[in-house]
């Protein structure tokens, strides 16, 4: 991946006011790979104290969309046409990676997929996954 088009990933990040709030940062950038490092915040936490669903489902989403962005033509966007997800464990702990891939590739939609972990005590536990369609859209 050259360089202008990873600066196009972390200067599009940087315009999300969503993950900005969140605390949200890029950690990795990849051509069909991003990786999302997110703290549980106190304003993030369900009434149980784990990590909303929210919290998780926005970071894969942008996780799966970031990743089919690294796949586009620079004068491309991309937006979620659809994502599910399956939340398989609370989120425990300090902080929740999402790791977001490109399964295929395509010039009217992107196939995705985004793993979601969150890290306590040193030790890492996937609690969702996601899939999705992403639409390339011209900016």
């Amino acid at each position: 991946m050259d360089e202008p088009a990873r600066a196009r990933i972390y200067d599009s990040f940087a315009a999300q006011s969503m993950m900005a709030t969140l605390g949200a940062q890029l950690i990795e950038v990849e051509a069909g790979l991003i990786r999302i490092a997110c703290p549980i915040l106190p304003g993030a936490r369900q009434q149980q104290g784990f990590g909303h669903a929210g919290l998780t489902f926005s970071i894969g989403d942008s996780a799966a969309g970031y990743a089919a962005l690294t796949m586009l033509p620079q004068d491309q966007e991309v937006v979620t046409a659809e994502i599910k997800i399956n939340l398989l464990a609370p989120a425990r702990g300090d902080r929740l990676i999402a790791t977001g891939r490109v399964v295929k590739p395509g010039k009217r939609l992107c196939v995705v997929t985004s793993e979601v972990h969150a890290e306590a005590d040193g030790t890492s536990t996937l609690i969702a996954i996601l899939q999705g369609t992403m639409v390339p859209v011209p900016l």
